[in-house]
C-alpha cells in the first residue's frame, strides 16, 4: 500500500517536540519522513528490495523491532475518530505516526507491530557498522535528517571510513540515501538531496583495471572452511553445526548473502531430475541453482537436523516466519526460528574461518561471503566452463560483469611469470635449504 507522505510542519508544539525527541530523536516531524520513506520503498515491486535499503538506512525490518516504535499507550479521552494522540506517560503518539508505522510495515509485508514499551533511535539489526547506518548516526548526533546538507553526508562517510568500511560499503549506502532524498525533494519532504555526491572525487570508485580486494580463495581454503563448519564446536548444538554445514555449503554455489537469507523451503524443488534451489536476485530476477553434490549433503543434513526439532515439544525451531500472504518458512532458520539477517550470516562465517586452523589464519578476520561467490566465479572459468553458463549461474546481468569478476580477482599463481623472471637470477643457497 503506498500512502501520501504528510508535509512536514515546522510549526510544532513544545509537547510534540518532546514526544517526536522520543520517538525518533531529532526528527521535527517523525510521521511524515517515515510516511515518506514508505511511499519511497513502495516504489520498489520487489520486497527483499525493500527490506535491504531500509536496513541500510538504519530502519527495522522486522515485527519485533518495529514494535519498539510503538509503546503500550491509550487513546486520548475524546478522540473517538482516531485522529489524535496516544500516551504512554509523558509521551504523545500522533495518529500520524501509528499510521506511518503501519504504512511502513505494509510496505516490507510484515505484520503491522504490536504495542510495546520502550523508545529509542530507528532500530536496526545488529552489526559492526549499526551505529553508523545513516538515521541512526543523524539521531545520535541530534540532526534531523530532513535538514541534512551536504556536509553532512561528508561527515557520515567519514565516519564509516574511520569504522573501517570497506569503499564498496560506503558506496552502498551513499547509494541507497542519494536514492531516498531524490524521492524526499521530489515530494516537499527535503529541500534538495545532499548526497548527490560524486563517487569519483570521494574516492568510492576504482580505476576499470584496478583489482578487486575481495579476498580470493583457495581450493584448499575452502576445503577447509567446510570441514570446519561441519565440525562440532563448543556450545554448538548438532543443528547448529549442521546449520553453519549447509550456510557455507550453499554459498559454494555462487549465491550473494541476501539471495540466501531469502530462500524459503518453497525454493527447494526437483527439476530436470536434479534438486535446485529457486533463487530471487537483484531486481526480483529468479534463476534456477543447481546443488552440486556437497551442497545437497550438507543440506539434506540441516533438514533432518531441524525435523528432529521440530518433534520436541516447545522447540523454537518449530517458529515459522509469516508474510500477508500466508506462511513461509525460510529455508535456513536462526535457532529461534527466523530468517537469517545478513550481519548474522556473516558473523557465522567468521566464526567457523576463525576455528578453521592455518589454512585460513591469515584471512579469517578479512572472510565474507562474497569472496565465495567469487571463488565460484573464478574457478569455473579457470576450470573451463562457457562464461555465459557462468553469468547464469551466478545471476549477473551482464556477461561483462562475470567476465570483470574473473579478470580482477588475483590471478592464479600458474598464470603469472614470476617465478620463471626470479629463476634466472636467484640462486638458493644450499647451505640455508639443509638448515645448517
Amino acid at each position: 500500500m503506498s500512502v501520501q507522505p504528510v508535509p512536514v510542519s515546522r510549526e510544532v508544539s513544545e509537547e510534540d517536540e518532546s514526544a517526536s525527541a522520543e520517538i525518533w530523536p531529532a526528527v521535527a516531524d517523525p510521521a511524515a519522513l517515515l510516511a515518506g520513506v514508505a511511499d519511497w520503498l513502495s516504489g520498489y515491486g520487489n520486497v527483499r528490495t525493500r527490506r535491504t535499503y531500509a536496513e541500510g538506512l538504519g530502519l527495522p525490518v522486522s515485527a519485533t523491532d518495529l514494535e519498539r516504535w510503538l509503546p503500550h499507550s491509550a487513546t486520548d479521552p475524546g478522540d473517538t475518530a482516531g485522529q489524535g494522540t496516544t500516551r504512554q506517560g509523558s509521551t504523545r503518539l500522533s495518529a500520524a505516526w501509528v499510521r506511518a508505522v503501519g504504512s511502513y510495515a505494509s510496505a516490507l509485508q510484515v505484520r503491522p507491530p504490536a504495542a510495546t514499551t520502550g523508545t529509542a533511535p530507528p532500530p536496526a539489526p545488529r552489526g559492526r557498522l549499526r551505529g553508523l547506518h545513516w538515521f541512526r548516526w543523524c539521531a545520535a548526533r541530534g540532526l534531523d535528517p530532513t535538514r541534512a546538507t551536504t556536509r553532512d553526508v561528508k561527515a557520515w562517510l567519514d565516519a564509516l571510513n574511520e569504522a573501517g568500511a570497506a569503499p564498496a560499503t560506503r558506496d552502498r549506502l551513499l547509494a541507497t540515501v542519494k536514492t531516498l532524498y531524490a524521492f524526499l525533494a521530489d515530494t516537499g519532504l527535503a529541500a534538495g538531496n545532499p548526497a548527490a555526491l560524486s563517487r569519483r572525487r570521494l574516492g568510492l570508485t576504482a580505476a576499470s583495471t584496478s583489482t578487486t580486494r575481495t579476498v580470493t580463495l583457495t581450493a584448499a581454503q575452502v576445503r577447509a572452511l567446510h570441514t570446519a563448519a561441519a565440525a562440532p564446536r563448543r556450545g554448538a548444538s548438532a543443528l547448529d553445526t549442521a546449520r553453519a554445514g549447509a550456510v557455507v555449503a550453499l554459498f559454494t554455489l555462487g549465491l550473494r548473502v541476501s539471495e540466501l537469507c531469502g530462500l524459503d523451503e518453497a525454493d527447494l524443488h526437483v527439476t530436470r531430475g536434479r534438486r535446485a534451489l529457486r533463487v530471487t536476485g537483484k531486481g526480483g530476477k529468479t534463476r534456477i541453482v543447481y546443488l552440486s553434490a556437497p551442497a545437497d549433503a550438507a543440506l539434506t543434513a540441516y533438514r533432518a537436523r531441524l525435523r528432529e526439532a521440530q518433534r520436541r515439544e516447545g522447540s523454537g525451531e518449530v517458529q515459522r516466519e509469516r508474510s500477508p500472504g500466508g506462511a513461509a518458512a525460510p529455508l535456513l532458520r536462526t535457532r529461534t526460528g527466523r530468517r537469517f539477517q545478513r550481519q548474522a550470516i556473516w558473523q557465522l562465517l567468521r566464526r567457523v574461518a576463525a576455528s578453521a586452523g592455518p589454512e585460513l589464519a591469515e584471512v579469517a578476520d578479512a572472510l565474507h561471503p562474497h569472496a565465495l561467490r567469487h571463488f565460484y566465479v573464478t574457478t569455473a572459468v579457470e576450470s573451463g566452463a562457457d562464461l555465459a553458463h557462468v553469468q547464469g549461474d551466478v545471476g549477473h546481468s551482464s556477461i561483462d560483469t562475470t567476465r570483470k569478476v574473473y579478470d580482477h580477482a588475483a590471478p592464479d599463481p600458474e598464470r603469472s611469470a614470476v617465478d620463471l623472471v626470479a629463476g634466472t637470477w636467484y640462486r638458493e643457497d644450499p647451505a640455508q635449504a639443509t638448515g645448517d
